[in-house]
């Protein structure tokens, strides 16, 4: 197993995306994953998604299940398993532009909160 012309590297891939490749090449659910891992589903779902971020030692325990490097995991670069087939570039072009939409999202739910807070406190200071 190992990355062809670095799809999986950082520009091309998040930690959500390495991570839900090598579960799926491991022929795992993202149920199965979390009950050998002691965590909730959620809690992978939120990892593959990039919402958040698995522990050091969580992280660990993913890289031998799965059997990629951790180093792999992290930024794309070491043992990992193959990259999809490029002979499907409109997939990959969606997959580029889900990533793309995937960050906005990200990015504006940020200043959302940004915002909110913001908002709640001119309240409390305005009674």
């Amino acid at each position: 197993m190992t990355d062809d012309a670095g799809w999986f590297s950082d520009d091309a891939a998040t930690f959500g995306d390495r991570l839900a490749a090598a579960r799926e090449q491991a022929g795992m659910t993202q149920a199965a994953l979390a009950g050998k891992l002691g965590v909730k589903t959620g809690t992978i779902v939120g990892w593959e998604n990039d919402l958040k971020e698995p522990r050091a030692n969580k992280l660990q325990m993913v890289s031998g299940m799965l059997g990629v490097s951790l180093s792999w995991l992290l930024t794309g670069e070491g043992e990992g398993p193959q990259a999809p087939d490029d002979t499907q570039p409109i997939a990959n072009d969606i997959l580029t532009e889900m990533r793309a939409l995937r960050t906005q999202i990200a990015m504006c739910a940020e200043k959302l909160g940004q915002l909110e807070k913001r908002m709640r406190a001119s309240l409390r200071d305005n009674t």
